[in-house]
């Protein structure tokens, strides 16, 4: 794919633990601040760990529709909030483009688990009655995919990557393919927040989070004297357009082009299997 006609990257939304929209992130990254603190989504005063990355005054109700909320999980609240951010962004006219020529991809590590968490407390707790409706969806990790697709009626391929780490990077990719195939513009990224206490039990058993008591400590990407990684909640939307569809409203620059795509793991160690990338 040539660059003249590789997507464009044309509207972005960020809800992160380093600030809430583009300027407010960036600024952050700057000036290297981190968006490590206390959890607060509940007492993890039991737990080993006991520090987070939590998107700092995110107003549910000024970014989700009331009907939503209470269907929907947190983790796909974010979602909602960084799509129309990154839609507003874009400058894109939906209403001009048709529905099935419109499409969304998202990617997430472990779904609604704090929805999850209340129902089945119910359940466990009372009996099924108690259960809302919403369980069979809200926890699904393909809801955010969903309530993106119905929220602005894109009726093209639309996905979700149940992934972790790279995964935004991996719906980007696959963003990037149904743009190759005839979607004119692509909503696209991921975010997660699995911040509750069956949450984070479940992030415990792979022994990898840091115990770390001091926060200014406890997560220290790449250094020598790392002790594991944090959970966290957040992530980013984008917009990504054809390069016609972004060319024929004067968005042909946007943010960035989308060139290419790869992705691979590293070996195990010792195994002497070449690593997905070399320098």
């Amino acid at each position: 794919m040539t660059a003249q006609a590789a997507p464009v990257v044309t509207g972005l939304g960020i809800f992160a633990p380093t600030g809430i929209g583009v300027e407010a992130h960036w600024a952050s990254v700057l000036a290297g601040k981190s968006g490590i603190g206390r959890i607060g989504r509940f007492d993890p005063s039991s737990y080993p760990v006991r520090y987070a990355g939590q998107v700092p005054g995110f107003d549910t109700a000024g970014h989700v529709p009331s009907r939503l909320i209470a269907q929907t999980d947190h983790w796909t609240h974010l979602a909602l909030g960084a799509g129309e951010a990154a839609l507003a962004d874009s400058g894109a006219d939906l209403t001009a483009v048709p529905e099935y020529e419109m499409a969304v991809v998202t990617s997430s590590s472990s779904g609604g688990t704090e929805f999850g968490q209340k129902e089945m407390t119910a359940l466990y707790q009372h009996d099924p009655g108690w259960v809302g409706a919403y369980q069979s969806i809200a926890w699904f990790y393909a809801a955010t995919t969903g309530q993106l697709s119905i929220r602005h009626r894109m009726r093209g391929p639309c996905g979700v990557l149940a992934c972790e780490q790279a995964g935004g990077l991996d719906a980007i990719g696959q963003a990037r393919r149904l743009v190759r195939r005839g979607s004119r513009l692509v909503l696209t990224g991921g975010t997660d927040a699995s911040l509750c206490p069956y949450g984070l039990t479940a992030q415990l058993s792979t022994g990898r989070l840091s115990t770390v008591p001091d926060p200014e400590r406890a997560y220290l990407p790449f250094a020598a004297e790392a002790s594991g990684h944090l959970p966290g909640e957040g992530g980013a939307i984008l917009v990504l357009e054809s390069a016609e569809a972004a060319a024929g409203r004067g968005a042909e620059t946007g943010y960035g082009r989308v060139l290419g795509y790869a992705a691979g793991f590293d070996p195990a160690p010792g195994s002497g299997r070449p690593r997905a990338l070399r320098r």
